[in-house]
């Protein structure tokens, strides 16, 4: 079995704490109710009115609710092979999660402004192949190549600062990872499309050229923030706005490092591009350069495709809340009879 949307999957523990209050709450509003009016009058004084099908009605309504939420996470079970003809590049995007990125040179911060970016890539690829690699002080391949658009896109919702565990920015490493990532079997030009601010605090960026020269691999690289600066916003301890700040108590200043980035992406055949809130520049590289790169004509993909089953589960929602309906009328009927 497999599920469509996992992230939803966890939103179905609220039900729990939901149940416990509404059942608690019955509870206690019998109590109040038996102290003023004796238990054993209660049928009397209200035939169609019985504790035990309150309780009932609760338990079909949460069932109910379970049902439909987990089709919400889209369950999938039965699944067909399809051969897919890719026509594609291959596209790693490699994206800075350092603390720099949270500074406000690019409102809100630079990171929100890559990730709303890379929603706008992905609406202008039409059949490359895009993977994710996230990085500070280390690098990891959050996403492997995929047609899928929308399984990318849950992963660069995801992004956040403090996302790598290590803290630093370590760009040589990252491409390192990335060019790794490529399937050495695909005949299609690879790209890294590398998204920072330029600032290195691990070892020297430049000492990876030769590396990514030797898999013919092509970086185009996305300048983030302003060659001024900015101050890296962030809380305290008490959770008040504040600095940060370097060990000898001095603020840090975050600046784009723009001759980094163009020599990393002249020297590897691709290009520069400073962001601009709104404007990364991705449009363009699609339409003048990606264009001119040689796609996997011919390069056929067998694909596993899962078979949503979301209907089972609406259906089996709509049952239970029949059968509270059927439950609640029958009683009425055999009442009034």
């Amino acid at each position: 079995m497999n599920w469509g949307a996992p992230k939803l999957l966890p939103w179905l523990l609220v039900l729990l704490p939901a149940a416990a209050i509404l059942f608690v709450a019955q509870r206690a509003r019998l109590r109040r109710l038996g102290a003023l009016i004796a238990p054993e009058l209660w049928s009397r004084i209200n035939p169609e009115w019985l504790p035990r099908r309150v309780y009932g009605r609760l338990a079909w309504w949460l069932l109910a609710l379970l049902f439909f939420g987990a089709a919400l996470a889209r369950p999938q079970w039965g699944f067909t092979w399809r051969e897919i003809r890719r026509t594609g590049l291959d596209v790693m995007v490699v994206v800075d999660t350092s603390r720099s990125m949270l500074a406000t040179d690019m409102r809100p911060n630079r990171l929100q402004q890559a990730k709303w970016a890379l929603r706008d890539l992905v609406g202008y690829l039409r059949g490359d192949r895009v993977g994710l690699v996230v990085f500070a002080g280390l690098s990891y391949l959050q996403c492997p190549l995929t047609s899928d658009y929308a399984a990318f896109m849950m992963y660069v919702d995801d992004i956040h600062v403090g996302l790598v565990p290590r803290g630093g920015t370590a760009i040589a490493d990252a491409l390192r990872t990335a060019a790794n990532s490529f399937e050495d079997a695909s005949a299609a030009d690879r790209i890294i499309v590398l998204v920072t601010d330029g600032e290195d605090t691990v070892g020297d960026p430049l000492a990876v050229i030769p590396f990514l020269q030797e898999k013919n691999i092509k970086v185009y690289a996305i300048g983030v923030g302003s060659p001024e600066g900015e101050l890296i916003p962030i809380q305290d301890e008490s959770g008040r706005e504040t600095f940060l700040r370097d060990r000898d108590g001095q603020l840090v200043k975050s600046s784009l490092n723009e001759e980094v980035l163009q020599r990393l992406a002249l020297s590897t055949g691709g290009a520069y591009i400073r962001a601009a809130p709104g404007q990364f520049g991705f449009e363009r590289l699609v339409r003048d350069e990606w264009s001119k790169l040689r796609p996997a004509e011919g390069e056929t993909q067998r694909l596993k495709m899962w078979e949503d089953r979301a209907g089972w589960l609406i259906g089996a929602g709509l049952l239970c809340l029949i059968i509270e309906a059927w439950r609640r009328e029958r009683s009425n009927r055999s009442l009034s009879s």
